[in-house]
């Protein structure tokens, strides 16, 4: 099977052999990655679930959700 981009010369296929093999190699690297993964579930999850309550199931009807985003837009 003949991918065109993917020859040995393409710009594209040296872009991913650099990546690919920078990944490959590095040793301290995977500990940072995998403290900034452990960030971001942290951002993303646990702050969300804390910090950022589901506004429009506390304040409009089930099924109206656009209404009431439409008023409160049109208020202003």
């Amino acid at each position: 099977m003949y991918i065109p981009f993917m020859n040995k010369k393409s710009l594209l296929y040296r872009i991913y052999d650099l990546y690919y093999d920078g990944f490959r190699n590095m040793t301290l690297g995977r500990t940072l990655w995998t403290v900034i993964l452990i960030k971001l579930v942290v951002i993303f999850a646990v702050l969300k679930v804390f910090f950022f309550p589901d506004y429009l199931k506390e304040h409009s009807e089930k099924g109206h959700e656009a209404d009431y985003v439409a008023t409160q837009i049109l208020k202003q």
